[in-house]
């Protein structure tokens, strides 16, 4: 299981996150889901998120959060 996934799994184990192409407008993940997403993320890529790119749009699927941390040059 990748990085994403297992932090995503830890994030809500009870939520099977494969079944959604966007975590947000299917009520997955909340505001603070998202804050803490961003925090497991820094950790475990050791990057810093910016600010600016804590938008729903980069959390709301599997591919939006790649797509995130290849600005950061993190490869998954």
């Amino acid at each position: 299981m990748n990085t994403i996934a297992s932090i995503l799994a830890q994030l809500r184990p009870e939520i099977k996150f494969e079944e959604s192409n966007n975590y947000i407008n299917d009520g997955l993940l909340d505001s603070f889901d998202i804050m803490v997403l961003v925090s497991e993320l820094d950790k475990a890529y050791s990057i810093s998120i910016n600010g600016i790119d804590i938008i729903p749009e980069n959390f709301k699927s599997q591919a939006a959060i790649e797509m995130l941390l290849k600005k950061y040059e993190v490869n998954e």
